[in-house]
């Protein structure tokens, strides 16, 4: 297990709904529920995060938090930079998924030659920035953060100059812009498209395998082909939101989307993935307790995890 390092971020800034930062912690009571040694073994590192701004008020409309969004994922950066240089596998643990942006920079601060890929598995696109987002919440933007898109084709708000100076410092992260490109991005289970965001999707063809794609190709060829598409690339990270399943799993996270996969597929999906030699990171994200029942999405993220966990150490870690 030396290979593998957990990174914990309790962060939930760029939700729009209260919790997810509580959802690591979920995760821990569901393998104490378990009775698994799980998170014995595997020792987690915190990022510091800045949620005391929630009881603040909101000094960036278009861009929520952004102030401490910036920080946080710049600490997130280097921490999976660290990891990575460390010859570790980082498996981030997160409550919100703007993290994810801090984790694409930390991977390219690692590899600043190396071609990355991105496997987004969600029930959203996440592609929105200041300029087109509907709500002002940081967790639909990491993408556009990663590719340093604007979208000011489908421009419907007029941020004031301190959120745009935020924003080219977060799509700058890492001294790197931009970190990745379109092409290298597959989605799976993407469902909840604003316009603005299937602009993108459409002008940049990007690959979508839908969620009948999962039913009716299966599984196996689905993540097979995922990893084809990204062929080009040297190196892969794979960002999971639990939101990619159906409600039916579980109502524990901020944006549930009807008609999502199921826990097994999911399961089944990941450890697909992460097969790969190329992959170097994955992510699991917004796990909310707070809209849960019984904890059940905690527990099923964990069971995920723990596939995730042993698919990448090719032992049992239970």
């Amino acid at each position: 297990m030396s290979d593998l390092q957990l990174i914990e971020v309790k962060s939930e800034l760029g939700a729009g709904t209260r919790g997810a930062s509580l959802g690591v912690d979920a995760i821990k009571i569901a393998a104490h529920d378990f009775a698994s040694k799980f998170f014995l073994k595997l020792k987690g590192i915190e990022v510091p995060v800045r949620n005391e701004l929630l009881y603040e008020p909101v000094r960036h409309p278009f861009a929520r938090y952004i102030e401490g969004i910036h920080e946080v994922l710049d600490n997130v950066s280097k921490q999976v930079a660290e990891s990575l240089k460390a010859n570790k596998f980082p498996i981030i643990l997160a409550g919100d998924h703007s993290t994810a942006a801090g984790t694409i920079a930390g991977i390219k601060m690692a590899y600043p030659k190396k071609r990355l890929g991105v496997i987004w598995v969600d029930a959203h696109a996440d592609l929105h920035s200041p300029y087109t987002t509907p709500s002002g919440n940081m967790h639909g933007m990491p993408l556009s953060m990663a590719t340093a898109e604007d979208n000011i084709d489908c421009k419907v708000n007029v941020p004031d100059e301190k959120t745009i100076g935020y924003w080219n410092k977060l799509k700058g992260l890492g001294g790197i812009s931009p970190k990745i490109q379109f092409e290298d991005i597959v989605f799976i289970a993407v469902r909840d498209v604003e316009p603005q965001e299937n602009f993108l999707i459409q002008k940049n063809k990007v690959k979508n395998f839908t969620v009948t794609d999962v039913r009716k190709r299966g599984v196996e060829k689905v993540a097979f082909e995922a990893l084809s598409t990204l062929d080009k690339c040297d190196i892969i990270y794979v960002s999971f939101d639990v939101d990619s399943m159906d409600p039916k799993v579980s109502m524990g996270t901020g944006t549930p989307v009807p008609n999502g996969i199921n826990e097994r597929e999911a399961g089944k999906l990941l450890q697909n993935l992460i097969s790969s030699p190329k992959v170097v990171c994955f992510e699991m994200v917004e796990v909310n307790p707070t809209l849960d029942k019984e904890n059940i999405m905690a527990e099923t993220a964990f069971e995920i995890l723990v596939k995730v966990a042993n698919s990448i150490s090719n032992q049992s870690i239970l």
